[in-house]
């Protein structure tokens, strides 16, 4: 039997537990929107299964899916629009990937011990929430300062929060502590997440897995009349990081951070200020010897802004928000001479030099509750957005490096400057049928406007352009100044129907149709052969604006059943298409879930399955792979010892199947070690996993 060597986590590990993201009650149509979740003893559970990886967290959501990279950095997507396309924020900062394989995701700079909740927002979000995207808005926090009650002296506080899972000895640890009084909080939080390249289902080692990261966070909060300030800071380290389905791994990312926040209530309304810092040293290369090389690519990046929010109240049954936001962000990319190499020198390749992206924005949005059963949100916002770039150069303007050396003279001969004005408008109604029904009609015009990469990047050789990926596909890619910003035309309809109060029964069905002006896809150039195989591909590609239209559709349900039992799942179907034809990259097949859930007492469990339908709608243009169906079976239990402490144990994958997540990629890191076949990145094989959260 494969995977059951329960590794020494004891020593480290965390998360939070088990179970789904679950619907919140009914309230305000901003709330309603949200998927919210909450920490642990405030109804949320993550899986504890030694994952360092946010963006998994939110794994039984409705249309919530991820694209596998390294091992704590995840791409979310959500209806078909993942990455850039969805708007991400943690503690009130915008962090924007500085890399060009997006290896350092917003979600990796925080470790899911060190989360308070998570509020998700799909398709159809208030301009209040968000701009620069199309897809959705997550909003992550983490836990809040710890407070004592009026006349006590001095109250401390903290957690442990260990777990691990045999395949690939993954293990996660956390620890957080506070100490305060009714006026002053301080807080302390530390997390580290590490495993092993992890095994397959036919127990085969899948190269170039390994991971290791730790996060620290410190927290300082006062609290007065009818106001809150809160100061944190924190560094995070991650000093290896693979990724099977990309040509490089991370060796090396380093950050830190400062976001200040002031939250206050006055007889006029309510303000929120925020303004926050943030700075990354990135490397990327080799570090195994599952995948030898030498290749150095650095890059620094720098996040900065502020954000303003006023709400006040509009009569006895409104409430108006009102909004300016500001955040830039700088990246230098640069690829420095390999000594002894006539293809990696003599000078240094400079890929971004001086990138800028400054985005300014004002909205403004109105609430309103029409008697008893109708509620109103519409709400516009503006923003502008200017890019701009240096000089670049190429490794040498010898014969190797030819087509570098052309698209170097090239691209700076043009005028590199670019400003978009682009503008959000929300629409959403909400009707109470009776105490059991009620339906959301919402609307949206939404824009994003290109990242640096996409406008920016400009090597023309092989090398370059497949240094410029964070698709997990295999391909090459070169930028385009002229790119327009994406505009999408969503609607969305939803039908909630509930009944039993917060754990009755309730079903909820979510169709969407989204059109999007110049969404930001490709057109192919050329093709190559990955690491001079013969019998593997890949294309060469140019970033394009194309129309395209998504849509599809959620369902997600809950039926209470004798003994303490409850049926709970949901299921997806989304369906992307270019208007000129062909499908979209990145699109899950349809796909559910179906559990059967148990708590009485100190006891919890569930069972559970996964049901993901063959990939047969493929972007041929990106030569995405076609992938098997598949079912996975996975059981999980959990026991309250004490109020404080809770033990879990599980087993994910208990049947060892062998399969291909269809957003997983393409196996790279095999293919350059076996030299054969490109194929699809396999999934994980059955894994043991144990948990331990303990508070004091």
């Amino acid at each position: 039997m494969k995977h059951l060597h329960i590794p020494a986590f004891l020593a480290l590990a965390g998360a939070a537990l088990n179970a789904g993201a679950q619907t919140a009650p009914d309230g305000p149509i901003e709330a309603r929107m949200r998927v919210i979740v909450s920490a642990i003893g405030e109804g949320w559970r993550a899986p504890q299964n030694g994952s360092g990886d946010a963006a998994s967290l939110l794994g039984a959501t409705p249309g919530y899916r991820v694209a596998q990279g390294g091992g704590v950095s995840s791409l979310p997507t959500i209806n078909g629009l993942g990455d850039d396309r969805l708007k991400i924020r943690i503690d009130g900062m915008e962090i924007t990937s500085a890399c060009a394989n997006h290896m350092n995701a917003p979600l990796s700079y925080i470790d899911p011990t060190q989360i308070g909740h998570i509020d998700v927002l799909a398709g159809v979000t208030p301009v209040s929430a968000g701009g620069d995207s199309i897809g959705g808005t997550l909003t992550v926090k983490s836990a809040a300062p710890v407070f004592g009650v009026d006349g006590e002296r001095l109250v401390t506080s903290g957690k442990l929060s260990l777990s691990g899972r045999s395949n690939g000895e993954a293990v996660n640890a956390g620890v957080s502590a506070n100490v305060a009084n009714e006026r002053l909080s301080f807080g302390y939080s530390v997390a580290q997440a590490r495993g092993h390249s992890y095994d397959d289902g036919d127990g085969r080692r899948v190269l170039a897995s390994m991971y290791r990261s730790t996060n620290q966070s410190a927290l300082l909060a006062l609290r007065g009349d009818g106001q809150r300030l809160t100061l944190r800071a924190g560094v995070q380290r991650i000093p290896y990081q693979g990724f099977p389905n990309q040509y490089m791994d991370m060796t090396g990312n380093d950050a830190t951070f400062a976001n200040l926040n002031w939250l206050s209530t006055f007889g006029w309304g309510e303000l929120d200020a925020s303004a926050y810092w943030q700075s990354t040293r990135h490397e990327m290369g080799f570090f195994t010897p599952e995948r030898p090389g030498t290749m150095p690519m650095l890059t620094d990046g720098r996040n900065a802004g502020y954000a303003l929010k006023i709400t006040l109240p509009a009569g006895e049954a409104g409430t108006v928000r009102l909004g300016h936001e500001l955040h830039t962000f700088r990246l230098d990319d640069f690829w420095p001479a390999v000594p002894g190499s006539m293809m990696m020198g003599p000078q240094t390749y400079v890929n971004i030099n001086d990138g800028r992206r400054d985005r300014i924005a004002l909205y403004g949005e109105a609430e309103t509750r029409h008697g008893g059963r109708w509620t109103s949100l519409f709400g516009a916002r503006w923003e502008s957005v200017r890019m701009d770039a240096g000089a670049v150069q190429p490794y040498s303007s010898n014969m190797m490096n030819a087509a570098d050396a052309a698209a170097a003279q090239a691209f700076n001969a043009r005028a590199r400057r670019q400003r978009d004005g682009n503008l959000d408008l929300t629409a959403l109604a909400r009707f109470e049928a009776d105490a059991n029904t009620t339906y959301e009609l919402a609307a949206a015009r939404k824009t994003r406007s290109p990242n640096l990469y996409e406008r920016y990047s400009w090597g023309r050789g092989t090398m370059a352009m497949t240094m410029t990926n964070w698709f997990g596909d295999g391909n090459g890619y070169v930028g385009n100044i002229d790119l327009k910003p994406e505009t999408a035309t969503t609607l969305a309809l939803t039908a909630h129907w509930h009944g039993g109060g917060a754990d009755g029964w309730f079903v909820k069905l979510n169709p969407y149709y989204n059109r999007v002006s110049d969404y930001i896809d490709v057109d192919t150039l050329g093709r190559f052969n990955p690491y001079r195989s013969k019998s593997a591909q890949g294309a060469l590609l140019r970033f394009a604006n194309h129309d395209a239209r998504l849509y599809g559709a959620n369902l997600s349900w809950r039926m209470p059943l004798p003994a303490s039992l409850a049926l709970t799942g949901n299921a997806a179907y989304t369906r992307g298409k270019r208007a000129d034809g062909g499908d979209l990259y990145h699109i899950s097949p349809p796909n559910a879930l179906l559990a059967l859930d148990y708590s009485h007492g100190p006891w919890s469990g569930q069972v559970e399955t996964k049901l993901v339908a063959h990939k047969d709608h493929a972007d041929a243009r990106r030569l995405e792979p076609h992938t098997a169906g598949y079912a996975l079976f996975n059981a999980r239990a959990g026991y309250q010892l004490r109020k404080n402490v809770r033990l879990s144990a599980g087993v994910s994958n208990l049947m060892d199947k062998q399969y291909a997540d269809p957003l997983g990629g393409v196996y790279l890191s095999g293919l350059a070690a076996q030299r054969g076949a490109l194929q699809a990145l396999p999934g994980y094989g059955r894994s043991v996993e144990l948990g331990l959260t303990i508070g004091f």
